[in-house]
C-alpha cells in the first residue's frame, strides 16, 4: 500500500493536469444492472427460500446414486430448490482435502477473468483470484473427480468437463450476477468442442465469517457458505437451452477468506447420462 501511494504521488507530481484515459470493460447490457437491488438484497438475507417443512419435495437424504463407490459412504444431500434444481451435498470433502486443494492452487493464483467476446479479460464485476488444477497434479484430484462422477452420474473426464478451478475471494471479493453457461456462440467455452456447460459443481473449501453467499437472482434465494459442502445445479434444460433461472452471483465477502473449487461439466459425453425428454420444459 505504501509503495502504491508513493507511485501515484509521483505520477501526480509529474503530470498534475493530465488525465489518462484507460479502457474499462463495461458490464454487459443484460441483467447485471437491472437486477442490482435484488442482488444486494439477497446478499443481506436468504431471500424467499421456503423451509423444508413447508414444501415436502425439499428434503434431506443419504445419497448413493446407485453407485458402488458411495454405497458404504453415502453423501448427505439437501435439496435446496426445485426450479432451478439446486442441491447441497454436506461434507463432500474433508478438512484435510480442502486444505490440500487450497495449498495446491495457491502458488498459481492469478486475477480472475471473464469471457468477453472471444477474449478473456479481468473486469471490475469479478474480484477474485483463481487457478486451474489438472488431475495430474495430485492423486487427490483424481479421487475428487471419481467422487463427483459417482454422485452426479455424469462423465467428468476431459474433454467432457473442465479442469478444477480453485477461486479465492478476499475481503470485498465478489462476482456480480452472471451465467455459468455460454450465452454467445463465440464464447471461448466452445473451444473445448464439447458443447456448453450443462452443470456446475461448486465445493466450498473454507468457511466465511460474514458474506460470501451464492445468490440466485431470478429464483430469489441465496445459499450461505457451508464449509466442505458442495453446491450442484443444472445450467441447461434437457433440450440444451440455457436455464435463465440460474442467473447467480457470489456475494461480497465481508469478514473472512472464501475459497471455492468449481467443476464445470459439459454437454457432450452426457447424452445417455442425462438424455433429452419429449417435453421442451424439462
Amino acid at each position: 500500500m505504501a509503495r502504491n501511494v508513493l507511485k501515484y504521488e509521483k505520477l501526480l507530481a509529474e503530470s498534475p493536469n493530465r488525465v489518462v484515459a484507460e479502457a474499462v470493460i463495461q458490464r454487459p447490457n443484460v441483467p447485471h444492472l437491472q437486477t442490482r437491488d435484488t442482488y444486494e438484497g439477497l446478499c443481506q438475507t436468504l431471500g424467499s427460500q421456503p423451509t423444508h417443512y413447508q414444501i415436502p419435495s425439499l428434503y434431506c437424504s443419504y445419497e448413493t446414486n446407485s453407485s458402488p463407490y458411495l454405497l458404504l459412504q453415502p453423501v448427505r444431500k439437501e435439496v435446496i430448490h426445485l426450479e432451478p434444481y439446486v442441491v447441497l451435498y454436506h461434507d463432500f470433502v474433508s478438512d484435510g482435502e480442502a486444505q490440500k486443494i487450497r495449498g495446491l492452487a495457491e502458488p498459481w493464483l492469478q486475477r480472475s477473468v471473464v469471457a468477453s467476446g472471444e477474449k478473456q479479460l479481468p473486469v471490475e464485476y469479478r474480484i477474485s483470484k483463481s487457478a486451474w488444477l489438472k488431475d495430474t497434479v495430485d492423486p487427490l484430484l483424481v479421487t475428487l473427480d471419481h467422487r463427483i462422477g459417482a454422485l452426479t452420474g455424469l462423465d467428468v473426464q476431459p474433454p467432457y468437463a473442465e479442469y478444477l478451478q480453485v477461486v479465492n475471494y478476499g475481503i470485498g471479493g465478489h462476482y456480480e450476477p452472471h451465467f455459468d453457461h455460454a450465452t454467445s456462440p463465440t464464447s471461448p467455452l466452445y473451444r473445448m468442442k464439447s458443447g456448453n456447460r450443462v452443470a456446475t459443481f461448486m465445493i466450498y473449501l473454507s468457511s466465511v465469517e460474514a458474506g460470501g453467499a451464492t445468490a440466485f437472482i431470478y429464483a430469489n434465494f441465496s445459499v450461505p457458505v457451508v464449509k466442505n459442502a458442495a453446491l450442484f445445479w443444472w445450467n441447461l434444460h434437457r433440450s440444451g437451452e440455457g436455464d435463465g433461472d440460474t442467473l447467480h452471483a457470489g456475494c461480497p465477502v465481508l469478514v473472512g477468506d472464501k475459497w471455492v473449487a468449481n467443476k464445470w461439466i459439459h454437454e457432450y459425453g452426457q447424452e445417455f447420462r442425462r438424455p433429452c425428454t419429449s417435453s421442451p420444459k424439462d
